[in-house]
């Protein structure tokens, strides 16, 4: 299981380089569970993290707007980014979620098909109105994605294992693994909550708050013992 640690800046991007996360997140959390950062960031980011880790980028909790979100991604992809993740807060469906997941892999894959396009649904969709999460791995399968997603749209303290149950996320990455599917899980993941994770075949695990001093993603920074102590829990499964 990979550990994906999401900066905010230069300064966070270093500190998760040195305590050895495998993929580099750029996210804003300013803007939402999934929010975008600029692309000079990304670029950044991508020129100080060595070749051999890969940089993902977050689109945002993104509209439905397919032509939108396609030049989002076409954005990421241009500033540096090797994972790109459509956060699919504002489709309210199935459909929806497909149609702007599509738009998105056409983009990229027209330009760079080693670039891993991610379809990013909420575990509390329910809060928020968007697609059920439960519906990602197809969503992702049909749109020609590489990686379903779950995260959390509401950051109120609530965990992914407060909207779904282990067996109901060992569902979702089989079913994301029967489609030829990478998998990733987020939502303010805790320590403890890794190995369940690994056990069940996650592929990735996205960690914001418990890398950063304090435990808290929004006031709290990365800090490298702490993306350190995470690497190794990971590599100790």
């Amino acid at each position: 299981m990979l550990l994906l640690i999401s900066p905010i800046n230069h300064e966070e991007a270093l500190e998760s380089i040195k305590g050895g996360a495998d993929i580099v997140d750029v996210k804003n959390p300013k803007e939402g569970s999934l929010g975008a950062n600029f692309p000079w960031v990304i670029r950044d980011i991508r020129e100080i993290t060595p070749e051999d880790k890969l940089v993902s980028a977050t689109l945002g909790d993104v509209p439905y707007k397919p032509g939108t979100v396609s030049l989002a991604a076409m954005g990421a992809h241009v500033s540096g980014a090797d994972y790109i993740k459509v956060g699919l807060y504002g489709t309210k469906d199935y459909d929806e979620a497909v149609e702007v997941m599509e738009n998105v892999a056409k983009t990229i894959k027209d330009v760079d098909d080693d670039t891993i396009v991610v379809a990013a649904g909420y575990a509390d969709a329910h809060r928020v109105g968007a697609v059920d999460p439960m519906e990602i791995p197809k969503v992702a399968k049909d749109a020609g994605c590489d990686l379903a997603m779950l995260d959390t749209a509401v950051k109120d303290g609530h965990t992914l294992f407060d909207y779904l149950s282990i067996e109901d996320l060992e569902k979702f990455v089989n079913e994301a693994h029967s489609y030829g599917l990478k998998t990733a899980l987020a939502g303010s993941v805790k320590k403890e909550q890794l190995k369940p994770l690994n056990d069940i075949g996650c592929d990735v695990v996205g960690i914001r708050g418990a890398a950063c001093v304090g435990g808290d993603r929004n006031t709290g920074k990365i800090h490298h013992t702490a993306v350190a102590e995470l690497k190794e829990l990971c590599d100790s499964f």
